[in-house]
């Protein structure tokens, strides 16, 4: 399917020169004089090869289309990840590279949606939030509520995430999983 390359997010699978590459990162370029172009890295699904490719933010470029399956999280075993599809009970092991820095939010028993091509694994979309409890958080200093500095914090599983100065060790917040950044606080 053609698509413009304005549209390419990360995750997208593109055919590149032959090779099914998918897309790690994508930076949008407006330089003063000019057209806009859009700086995608990429990586072959079969060999790992990364390249950097520029488009043309108008130029069209060949999407490929994924089976998309809604897949259970089991358990991690070192780098390996096995789920188990929702509605056959298969199932299968996922390299934590697939998935890259939002693996850290995986949760036991979290469905998230595995897109394969001819039955082989290349991504994993994660819930686009999740809700986490911090464990370790600086104090709060007295009047630095009045601005608006955000302070580190390290959530249960790990993650650094800045917060907002008013909250506190035990708060249960809203983390959205692309970027590992605060929400809001949870309403549960």
């Amino acid at each position: 399917m053609k698509v413009n390359a304005i549209t390419i997010r990360k995750g997208n699978v593109l055919e590149c020169n032959g090779k099914l590459m998918v897309v790690a990162g994508y930076e949008i370029i407006q330089p003063g004089k000019g057209a806009s172009v859009i700086q995608v890295e990429m990586r072959d699904i079969r060999t790992g090869n990364k390249d950097n490719v520029r488009f043309r933010t108008q130029e069209t470029v060949e999407r490929i289309r994924l089976d998309q399956d809604d897949c259970q999280f089991l358990f991690a075993d070192g780098d390996d990840l096995t789920f188990m599809n929702t509605e056959t009970y298969d199932q299968f092991v996922v390299n934590k590279e697939i998935i890259g820095d939002p693996a850290v939010f995986l949760q036991d028993g979290m469905v998230v949606k595995i897109e394969t091509f001819e039955g082989e694994p290349l991504g994993v979309q994660l819930p686009d939030t999740v809700t986490m409890e911090i464990v370790e958080a600086e104090p709060v200093v007295k009047g630095q509520t009045a601005t608006t500095s955000y302070k580190p914090a390290i959530l249960e599983n790990g993650a650094k995430v800045m917060v907002p100065p008013h909250i506190d060790v035990g708060t249960r917040i809203v983390v959205r999983t692309e970027d590992s950044t605060y929400l809001e606080r949870a309403k549960d």
